[in-house]
């Protein structure tokens, strides 16, 4: 099978663009799509969070709360994205028009790949090394990193979001990321129309 879309991380921004992506499936243009997620990458930040401040959480959620819960939530309402477990990316080429994605276990293809990894080092998935740059708003003692891209977008299909894109270690920021190259790659499946998804409460 050759993935539509293929996200790596299940971190916030991984599984907010999986989200969005599976809101869509139901769509016109969507329909047939293929997308999936690649769960297990290095530990994410989120294992020791807790949150006060995140509008539509209640205070004191715990961030490893979220991790569980958000696999659930995706394998409820969304069971078309496949969820892959117990895999991690070692590699990243473009073959083809399309891009092979190498785990220690398998390999897959997708015409688009979202890296949505945290922003720590060493960062070692090969055939994505000359885009590694200093993040640009991370305190410079910390040496973080990101991917280079303007807007997400790396190159043709190929796309970062969350802190990896250059954004700051918040949520919410990181969250709002995933959901922007969601309705990106929607949108170029809409024709270039641009394009979001938002479920709405039927009245009586």
């Amino acid at each position: 099978m050759i993935f539509d879309v293929l996200i790596v991380g299940g971190g916030v921004s991984g599984m907010q663009c999986a989200l969005v992506l599976g809101s869509a499936l139901t769509k016109e243009y969507a329909k047939g799509k293929k997308v999936g997620i690649i769960m297990h990458q290095r530990s994410s930040h989120l294992q020791d969070a807790l949150f006060n401040n995140v509008l539509g959480l209640v205070p004191g959620t715990l961030g490893k709360d979220i991790l569980e819960e958000g696999r659930g939530q995706l394998e409820e309402l969304y069971p078309e994205v496949s969820q892959i477990e117990n895999e991690k990316v070692i590699a990243v080429f473009e073959e083809e028009n399309k891009y092979k994605v190498v785990t220690n276990k398998k390999e897959y293809y997708s015409n688009n790949v979202v890296i949505a990894l945290n922003y720590s080092k060493p960062f070692d998935i090969a055939g994505l090394e000359q885009y590694v740059e200093r993040h640009i708003r991370a305190n410079a003692i910390k040496d973080r990193i990101q991917l280079r891209n303007f807007n997400h977008l790396i190159k043709e299909g190929l796309y970062v979001c969350g802190t990896l894109a250059g954004w700051r270690s918040q949520f919410a920021i990181a969250a709002g990321s995933g959901a922007s190259v969601a309705t990106d790659i929607l949108t170029l499946w809409n024709d270039n129309v641009p394009t979001k998804v938002h479920d709405k409460h039927k009245k009586d």
